[in-house]
């Protein structure tokens, strides 16, 4: 079994190749309304607000820097570095999900998010990505029990409808209301 800090270190550089890659932050994202930069602005702001309302301080990159790719980089080794730490299992307390271990709650809440917008990131920019089957699995079979609560939530879209015979990977981006067909317009 994978450990978080393992995990986060597997899906944080499957987003910063996909990042390393973007030739134009402009470019509109497959999120109504987002650019390539949001994207990345998203993933560096949200997570340090999250782990101050438990007492946790993770310092915050530039949200509309230069480089997104270099400000996502900093913000992924600073997260690396929580993981890594000894105490990385201390209890954690929010004030919206209760009491996990800090490393617990930071693979079930950001990292899962960070394998999410991998896929964003790299249609946004027009890169095939794919993402790992068994984790696409994994968690469309977490989240569909909850389907009602994620989309009351705000976080989720509606599902976009697939064929039955899709792969695993459109399956899931369908569910949290990603079109697989997507693409930027040329």
């Amino acid at each position: 079994m994978s450990t978080p800090a393992a995990d986060h270190r597997h899906v944080a550089a499957g987003f910063t190749a996909v990042a390393d890659a973007v030739a134009d932050w402009d470019a509109p994202a497959p999120v109504e309304g987002w650019a390539a930069r949001d994207v990345v602005e998203h993933l560096v702001t949200w997570l340090p607000a999250f782990l101050a309302a438990g007492g946790v301080a993770l310092g915050t990159a530039d949200p509309r820097p230069a480089d997104p790719a270099e400000a996502w980089r900093d913000h992924a080794d600073a997260v690396q570095a929580l993981l890594d730490a000894p105490d990385a299992d201390r209890p954690f307390t929010h004030p919206h999900v209760g009491t996990h271990p800090l490393d617990q709650a930071v693979a079930q809440f950001y990292t899962a998010d960070v394998f999410m917008h991998t896929w964003d990131l790299a249609r946004t920019s027009g890169q095939d990505v794919e993402l790992d089957p068994d984790r696409c699995a994994a968690m469309l079979a977490g989240m569909a029990p909850i389907e009602d609560m994620l989309r009351g939530s705000g976080q989720y879209g509606p599902a976009v409808p697939v064929p039955d015979d899709a792969s695993v990977q459109d399956r899931f981006v369908g569910f949290i209301g990603r079109d697989p067909a997507w693409a930027p317009r040329a």
